[in-house]
């Protein structure tokens, strides 16, 4: 059987350079834990290198729309401005100072709030087709759940609904975080049996 000699190097790179990080967890070697720290200071760094290329290709991306004139031009010029006054405030007086937290502050916070109320309401309105085309056990608890925690998180003159509040809070607490617990337990099985694949050259994303 004739063997791909670049398959085969960039499968024994990605092996060794896996096996040497995961076992610099587990064996208190010196030379071995320096060599771990430094892949993971070169995994950081062409991490932030490949954000970097995403934000100009987003930039080069909206600026041609704006150059050719499409009918979404507009928001492709706010968000070009966006980023670019962003990018001079924060590379200029830096990211934790007066300038940049008034930005987050007053323009990023409140987008994301308005965007979460809009969830809210595409959550009453997805609950109500649902009601209507396709009713059954999931449906009610849906619909009831989200009610309950709308009806929680909303305050009336005169009346108290101190148990509406008791029955969001323990939604929010008991049942949403035990169903995101379940979900990052999901995550993270997948992620530790696709780098067993990868450490196996069963998989190879990096072109192997």
């Amino acid at each position: 059987m004739k063997i791909n000699l670049k398959s085969f190097i960039l499968a024994s790179l990605a092996i060794a350079a896996g096996l040497v990080v995961l076992l610099g967890y587990f064996i208190e070697f010196p030379l071995l834990v320096s060599v771990r720290e430094v892949f993971l200071q070169w995994a950081v760094i062409l991490t932030g290198i490949a954000l970097l290329v995403g934000i100009v290709n987003l930039g080069r991306v909206h600026w041609h729309k704006v150059r050719s004139a499409q009918a979404s031009s507009v928001y492709s010029i706010v968000l070009l401005v966006s980023l670019i006054l962003t990018l001079l405030v924060a590379g200029y007086s830096g990211p934790t100072t007066g300038p940049s937290l008034w930005i987050f502050k007053y323009i990023q916070l409140p987008i994301e709030t308005s965007l979460m109320a809009l969830l809210a309401i595409v959550l009453a309105y997805a609950a109500a087709r649902l009601f209507y085309r396709r009713l059954n056990v999931f449906t009610l608890i849906f619909i009831v759940t989200a009610l309950l925690v709308l009806l929680g998180s909303i305050s009336f003159p005169l009346i108290d609904l101190a148990l509406l509040r008791y029955l969001r809070d323990w939604i929010a607490q008991v049942l949403a975080t035990a169903g995101a617990r379940g979900i990052l337990l999901g995550i993270g099985l997948g992620i530790v049996a696709t780098g067993l694949r990868i450490l196996m050259g069963a998989d190879r994303p990096y072109g192997g």
